[in-house]
């Protein structure tokens, strides 16, 4: 299991220290993305030249004849939101262990709320991959596997859209989710279902085959042994939570965060883009033990080659 070290935070009187206007943001930026060199943001070619009065953007490509910007290929393109105010959001969503709303950020920033919510997706965006979660291929050694059920609960439901199909996980999103004990990473998606085909089909692409995988002892993880997995369970329908090495509490600690922000922070998340949420969350636990400029820097990083449209947000 990797070990813990002291984690240096950041503070906001030193935030402000480090963004004081938005050229020092746009620096920022250009030192994460461009380390190597200004690249165009539409075909990669380093053969780049600025233009002398920055329009219509600051630089032009040579190789595919376009103008772009720092933000061109990124998750920020068209944005049209300072890159310091960028810059904040990333910390808030760095720091914020909750989550972090998009009215609070409508607040603090000082744009329209359609501006912040839309920020915040794209953000949510930049941790839409494996990679960008920090996460290898698939996980080996000794794992815990679980499930959640994400959803309001029926009584507070209006009449009109109350299911009347039974009690507790029904009208609900099924998120499965697994984590490694060696690393403490995570990894979680949102299922169509708990079918076995569909659990097991979860596990193989998250777990190496012949990996320890604990569970509890829902019907649908037993075919996980004919897999050529180790499978290990708890009976937690007869009130065991630990049998020697076999438990979920590490996967039970990460679902009590995701619901408490789901309760807490943002009070709704929609079936539409509940992934998005539960990437934030496994995306922010997994980069947790750095330091809070090095998470900002990961998040950064994580938002280049990505794209997410206000109309593609929206629509159907």
């Amino acid at each position: 299991m990797a070990g813990r070290r002291h984690r240096t935070g950041l503070d906001l009187f030193s935030l402000l220290d480090m963004f004081p206007n938005e050229e020092s943001a746009k620096d920022w930026f250009e030192n994460i993305w461009w380390s190597d060199g200004r690249t165009c943001g539409h075909c990669g070619s380093t053969n780049t030249n600025p233009r002398k009065n920055g329009k219509p953007m600051p630089y032009w490509c040579k190789s595919c004849r376009k103008y772009f910007s720092i933000k061109t290929g990124t998750v920020m393109q068209s944005s049209k939101i300072p890159m310091h105010k960028w810059a904040f959001a990333i910390y808030q969503f760095a720091t914020g262990i909750k989550g972090t709303s998009s009215m609070k950020l409508h607040r603090d920033l000082d744009i329209t709320y359609k501006c912040t919510w839309h920020l915040s997706h794209r953000v949510r965006e930049a941790w839409n991959s494996k990679e960008s979660k920090q996460l290898e291929s698939r996980f080996t050694g000794e794992t815990e596997t679980d499930e959640t059920f994400i959803g309001g609960k029926e009584k507070n439901k209006h009449s009109k859209k109350k299911l009347r199909a039974g009690r507790g996980t029904v009208g609900k999103a099924v998120v499965a989710g697994v984590k490694n004990r060696d690393t403490n990473k995570v990894n979680a998606k949102v299922l169509p279902g708990t079918a076995s085909v569909v659990i097991e089909d979860f596990v193989t692409d998250n777990v190496e085959k012949e990996s320890t995988v604990y569970t509890d002892d829902a019907k649908y993880y037993s075919g996980l042994k004919g897999l050529d997995f180790e499978h290990k369970s708890v009976k937690h329908s007869v009130g065991e939570y630990v049998n020697e090495m076999a438990h979920t509490n590490g996967m039970e600690s990460f679902w009590a965060l995701l619901k408490r922000g789901y309760i807490g922070t943002y009070h709704k998340m929609s079936p539409k883009h509940l992934d998005r949420f539960v990437n934030e969350f496994v995306g922010r636990h997994n980069i947790r033990r750095l330091d809070t400029v090095d998470q900002m820097v990961a998040i950064t990083l994580a938002m280049k080659g990505k794209r997410l449209k206000y109309n593609d947000l929206v629509s159907n």
